[in-house]
């Protein structure tokens, strides 16, 4: 018979079933990781200009709050993305266990999050076009 098992509802017994779930859900925290980064980067990038600013004309000036609104939002974002990651895995490994587990589900939360991104992206493209 090959090396696939047949799912006979009394769950999957092959271990490499629920690591390659595992390495799936630690792709997920990753990338909850790096939106929580980047957006703590943009959101402090807003205050590095205003204190370059300064520091050149001797005063102080006001930055966009647009830096710090969209850092605060890409950390919220990767919040989301990382709670969803565990909710995700737990339904994961319980339909394994259980033997329920339908093969060939799209990913709601990659597509929505592949989306928003995607907004987001020609968002910042379309600001930064209209600021020059």
């Amino acid at each position: 018979m090959g090396t696939i098992q047949a799912m006979d509802g009394s769950g999957e017994k092959d271990p490499r079933i629920y690591f390659a779930a595992e390495r799936t859900f630690l792709a997920w925290i990753r990338t909850g990781l790096g939106l929580m980064g980047v957006g703590f980067a943009v959101s402090r990038f807003g205050l590095f200009l205003r204190e370059m600013s300064a520091s050149q004309a001797h005063s102080v000036t006001d930055t966009h709050p647009l830096s710090v609104w969209s850092g605060v939002a890409l950390v919220f974002m990767g919040v989301i993305v990382n709670l969803n990651a565990v909710v995700s895995h737990v339904r994961v490994v319980r339909e394994l266990s259980s033997g329920s587990w339908v093969p060939g589900r799209v990913s709601r939360s990659a597509v929505i999050l592949a989306l928003v991104l995607a907004a987001i992206g020609l968002a910042m493209a379309m600001y930064l076009l209209f600021l020059r």
